[in-house]
């Protein structure tokens, strides 16, 4: 059986807590973690131990989950265009999330080639949904 490591910046997330406090928990020894180079790494097992039980957004053991990765790259949009598309695609992301899992949606304008890139990283169902709404707001940008 494969053990899951989680850096402390995943830990923080999971529980909802600022890494900082993840990192004093494990300066003081209440969570167990492995130094890997400079970086510490959770195992699945001592943040179950850790919390008692199995942290939201964890998968159970067993249990199929699949994410999505995507970068979109839109060309020849203007500076104001690239921030009304931005902002209504990251506003309507902040409004889902209940698809199965976390949804982050960032973008990147580059002024200079008149390119917006957005980047969005989920669930399956969330991610499709932020896809349609780029597609649409890409086809009819008024």
């Amino acid at each position: 059986m494969q053990q899951q490591y989680y850096s402390l910046d995943q830990v923080a997330e999971l529980l909802g807590l600022h890494v900082r406090t993840v990192r004093g928990y494990v300066r003081d020894g209440r969570l167990k973690a492995a130094q890997v180079g400079r970086r510490y790494r959770v195992t699945r097992a001592d943040l179950e131990e850790f919390t008692g039980t199995p942290p939201a957004g964890l998968p159970s053991a067993g249990t199929p989950h699949a994410e999505a990765s995507v970068v979109v790259q839109v060309d020849g949009v203007g500076p104001q265009a690239a921030m009304r598309l931005s902002n209504t695609v990251v506003a309507s992301a902040g409004s889902r999330g209940d698809g199965g899992g976390r949804l982050r949606v960032e973008s990147v304008y580059d002024e200079e080639r008149a390119t917006l890139k957005i980047i969005v990283l989920g669930g399956l169902a969330d991610t499709a949904e932020v896809l349609r709404i780029v597609d649409t707001l890409v086809e009819d940008p008024r």
